[in-house]
């Protein structure tokens, strides 16, 4: 899947980004690059091959330290007024936001 020049305006539009043509054909050749590995990793057979949560569980075993799910901060409200107090717009607690989604 090679991206042409199109593409690469297009995500950067997108993304907002102003690109000069040379960087627009610098990322266009390190997109391709990556799509390239991408499609080289999907050739490769890894059944029966159990995923990692962590490189070292390969060559040791490994235990996972996971702390208890608790509340540590208290949800008052006047520690909400005063994280909200930067927000653009705010009603009724909740943060608004500008609609993205047509």
């Amino acid at each position: 899947m090679a991206l042409t020049p199109q593409d690469v305006s297009r995500i950067a539009h997108l993304a907002r980004l102003e690109l000069r043509s040379d960087e627009q054909t610098a990322l266009l050749t390190q997109l391709n690059g990556f799509f390239s590995i991408v499609e080289q990793m999907s050739k490769v057979d890894t059944r029966g091959v159990e995923p990692l949560y962590t490189p070292l569980s390969a060559v040791q075993d490994v235990t996972l330290r996971l702390r208890e799910d608790r509340v540590t901060e208290a949800g008052d409200i006047q520690t909400r007024e005063l994280n909200q107090r930067s927000a653009p717009a705010v009603e009724d607690g909740l943060f608004l936001v500008p609609k993205v989604i047509e």
